[in-house]
Parts: C-alpha cells; structure tokens; sequence
C-alpha cells in the first residue's frame, strides 16, 4: 500500500517549526531528510525514523516496525499531534544521524 500525499502533507506540517526539511517519492513511499541527512521516511501512512540512541531515548516505548519485507526496524512516531515534540526530536537526532554518501 503506498503512502497518501495528504499524510505526506500534515507529517511536514507538524515539522514547519525546522528549516531544512525535504522529501523524495520513491515507489509510493517517501524519504525524509533533515538538513540533507536520511532521518526517516513515511511507509504505509507510518512515519518511521532510525532508532538512533536520541530516538529510543525520548521514545523509550515506541513499537520498532519494518517499512518493507527484508528492511531494518525503525521506530514508530505515534505521537503526530505534538509538533514542538517532533521539532525537538529530531534536533536531538540530527547529529547521530549519518552523513548523506557522497556520488
């Protein structure tokens, strides 16, 4: 099942507070990135982020789901409403999160 643009919408618009939030579609899912780092993405109208030790740790009790078959757990964001929450999470993230490989 592909992600709605309409979720893609109100995930982005529960990050305005951050400057440097871009996506890219790919194969009806979508790629989040934060300042050009790889921070998440959206998999079946989920928002799912890497489980880096910030993460888990403001999230010590979010359910780890797969995006795909055959893909790494990531952790599940169930909390969508609290947009200062977010903004803080992944400011907390964004150092831990690895640099985007060069081409």
């Amino acid at each position: 099942m592909a992600s709605s643009k309409s979720y893609l919408a109100f995930v982005l618009d529960q990050l305005h507070g951050l400057e440097g939030i871009t996506y890219r579609a790919m194969m009806g899912e979508y790629i989040l990135y934060y300042k050009g780092k790889i921070f998440g993405g959206i998999y079946d109208d989920r928002l799912l982020i890497k489980p880096v030790k910030a993460a888990c740790s403001m999230m010590p009790k979010a359910p780890c789901e797969r995006p795909y078959e055959g893909a790494k757990e990531m952790l599940l964001v169930e909390n969508l409403d609290d947009s200062s929450f977010l903004v803080k999470l992944l400011d907390a993230m964004f150092d831990e999160l690895p640099a985007p490989k060069k081409k």
